[in-house]
């Protein structure tokens, strides 16, 4: 027989801690109402000068000017992770030089942004977004007694 699981807790973390498990992870989610449904749409991100540049299969026209971004990290083994949500205005990227920029981040390698984020689909639903969080939380899952 196995043992029952250990207890988990959320402990909430700072914005400081949000945002730098964010810098650190790659995949998320982007969220945002488009009539009647909440639409989930797989995205790569990078933190860049303040701001959160997602690469993402969502049609330029259907971004609203605000949206929100979703990261987590949860290991099925223990059930400890982290939950990070930043929510803010969105802009599209549509200037090709803007996306083509190199990246900011070391070890990018100086990739221009659209090669580095690489995605799931490339043609028009593919978009460049740029994320202005005005509002960010986290949760960090850990065992009961830690």
């Amino acid at each position: 027989m196995s043992s029952p699981p250990a207890a988990l807790r959320m402990i909430e973390v700072s914005g400081t801690e949000a945002l730098w498990l964010l810098e650190g992870s790659a995949l998320g989610r982007l969220v945002y109402p488009q009539r009647d449904l909440t639409v989930v749409r797989p995205g790569r991100h990078t933190w860049e000068y303040g701001r959160v540049v997602v690469r993402t299969p969502a049609p330029a026209a259907a971004i609203p000017v605000d949206a929100t971004y979703h990261v987590d990290e949860v290991r099925e083994a223990t059930g400890t992770g982290w939950s990070v949500t930043v929510a803010g205005p969105v802009d599209v990227i549509t200037d090709p030089d803007e996306a083509a920029l190199p990246h900011s981040l070391e070890g990018m390698g100086g990739a221009p942004i659209r090669r580095t984020l690489s995605g799931w689909t490339h043609g028009p639903h593919d978009n460049l977004l740029r994320l202005h969080p005005t509002t960010v939380s986290g949760f960090r899952l850990v065992r009961a007694g830690a």
